[in-house]
């Protein structure tokens, strides 16, 4: 079994065709069927079901999937380090973060990174951290800016979590609107009365916001329901309703204005990611202390966030 035996399998799952996969393979079909073959013969078991028109995975090649991902996306980490030890100044990162973090940590964390190391190769992925924690595991990434609700999370065999900050919930409104207008906080019960405009489901705080008002027998009046963060917050800028935002995302947004969530107050900690059974290569290490020290900007600038984003020790 071979790498390139590995990479054709991959591609006859993603399209359910030979013909179609040694095109983007740029082989010949007879040569792709023969790789396959071998690779099914090597391995002792079939790994697709063979119709016109119709090629699916069996059992085993289900099986083989995740595993030949994952080896593939090894053999690529391998390939970028042993670049790096030869002393070419390129390599890769590659970066997952939930969405309301690619609108406050990571383009400080990038933008700062890119300063410092402009030869590398940045890849970054929007996700749920549920998503992350998947691709993490099946080594589509070298690293995974993830959230949760507690102060920590248990470790899994094959990951390791550092959480980073605690950010609080904050309600956002326009400053043109009366929402907020002679408010210092915001009960969640007084917050459920507001028109809300929240997120699609498959963010983390959505789920986060939904299990509270549950847990409070609460129910809140949504005016505008499933949209990403831009989308609202450009919304609440226009007077449409507020929303539950992290601390972090109303920096820098003079047009938006905040109070504090209380009875309950909702938190967050913000965690990295990583596999601990792959050794980073360097471009990750680099990129892992970058993200420590915004981490570490980030929550001593208690002026700009009132003091609600702290470090994790």
């Amino acid at each position: 079994m071979n790498l390139e035996q590995l990479q054709s399998f991959m591609e006859v799952a993603r399209t359910g065709h030979f013909t179609r996969a040694a095109a983007l393979l740029h082989l010949a079909q007879p040569s792709l069927s023969r790789q396959i073959s071998t690779l099914e013969s090597d391995l002792g078991a079939e790994l697709f079901h063979r119709a016109r028109g119709n090629i699916t995975l069996t059992d085993a090649g289900e099986s083989l999937l995740p595993l030949a991902r994952r080896m593939l996306a090894d053999a690529e980490t391998v390939r970028h380090e042993m670049q790096e030890l030869a002393g070419l100044k390129k390599g890769r990162v590659r970066l997952g973060a939930t969405p309301t973090l690619c609108v406050s940590l990571v383009p400080d964390v990038l933008t700062a990174f890119h300063a410092a190391y402009p030869g590398i190769d940045l890849h970054l992925i929007e996700q749920g951290s549920r998503g992350l924690l998947d691709e993490l595991a099946g080594g589509a990434l070298d690293l995974a800016l993830i959230v949760t609700s507690e102060d920590r999370t248990a470790p899994t065999a094959s990951l390791q979590r550092t959480p980073l900050l605690t950010e609080e919930l904050v309600v956002v409104a326009s400053v043109n609107s009366t929402h907020l207008a002679g408010r210092a906080s915001l009960t969640l019960a007084e917050l459920a009365e507001l028109p809300q405009i929240t997120y699609h489901q498959s963010y983390d705080l959505r789920e986060a916001t939904s299990q509270a008002f549950h847990a409070a027998g609460l129910a809140p009046n949504l005016v505008l329901e499933g949209s990403e963060m831009d989308a609202v917050l450009r919304c609440v800028e226009r007077g449409l309703g507020v929303a539950v935002v992290p601390a972090m995302v109303m920096l820098d947004r003079p047009r938006l204005c905040s109070v504090r969530l209380t009875d309950p107050g909702l938190s967050r900690t913000v965690s990295l990611a990583h596999r601990n059974d792959v050794s980073p290569t360097r471009a990750a290490q680099a990129m892992q202390e970058m993200i420590f020290d915004t981490a570490n900007l980030l929550a001593s600038s208690s002026v700009s966030t009132r003091g609600l984003v702290t470090r994790v020790s």
